[in-house]
């Protein structure tokens, strides 16, 4: 004897994409945060305990020169300001906005590059000199990794919102979620600023 299937809860009215931490997406990008984050943190535990043995730090090159980092860092901090107003106009719906803003962020992810390319030589070492070498350019080499993969997505996301899934509410959840990673790029920068730049002046 089979029984009548009755539903337990009708969810037919419910939208079919959610934003923010109603997003399966969401989610996922924390948890890829949370990842990257975890191994920013194992650099950073290392550089300090390389500095911690050694007699001389920097190890055969003097301290490395802040400018062209203080220039990164300034266009990183800068950039948070479009980079929220486009996560708001991606809530809103706005899609003209968001084209704009998407724009905006692509540059703010191109121009960095720029005093990036002399953060290199601004190390006064190569990465295989020796230790310290390794580690400052494999800080520097992740950090600008994360910056391109967050510049790539940003360009993949500007050309969806130029077409009609451009009001699609998944891809403007997308654009929010590009948007949290951005913020965690430049938060990361910041403690990696500090190492790069500030251990070998205090010590």
């Amino acid at each position: 004897m089979t029984h009548p299937v009755r539903p337990v809860l009708d969810v037919s009215d419910l939208p079919l994409h959610g934003s923010g931490s109603a997003s399966p997406t969401w989610w996922g990008t924390l948890a890829f945060m949370l990842i990257e984050g975890t191994g920013f943190v194992l650099l950073i535990a290392v550089y300090l305990y390389l500095a911690s043995l050694a007699s001389t730090w920097p190890l055969g090159a003097p301290a490395p020169a802040p400018w062209a980092g203080i220039a990164f860092s300034a266009l990183l901090l800068v950039s948070l300001v479009p980079n929220f107003l486009v996560a708001r106009w991606a809530e809103r719906r706005d899609v003209r906005r968001v084209r704009i803003g998407l724009v905006i962020m692509t540059l703010f992810g191109v121009v960095p590059l720029v005093p990036r390319a002399f953060e290199f030589p601004a190390l006064h070492v190569m990465w295989d000199s020796n230790a310290y070498g390794s580690i400052t350019w494999t800080l520097l080499g992740l950090h600008t990794t994360h910056l391109v993969t967050d510049l790539i997505d940003t360009i993949v996301l500007l050309a969806l919102m130029c077409t009609r899934h451009g009001a699609n509410p998944r891809r403007l959840g997308d654009v929010q979620d590009n948007a949290l990673y951005w913020n965690f790029v430049v938060v990361t920068w910041l403690p990696i600023f500090a190492c790069i730049y500030g251990v070998p002046w205090l010590l």
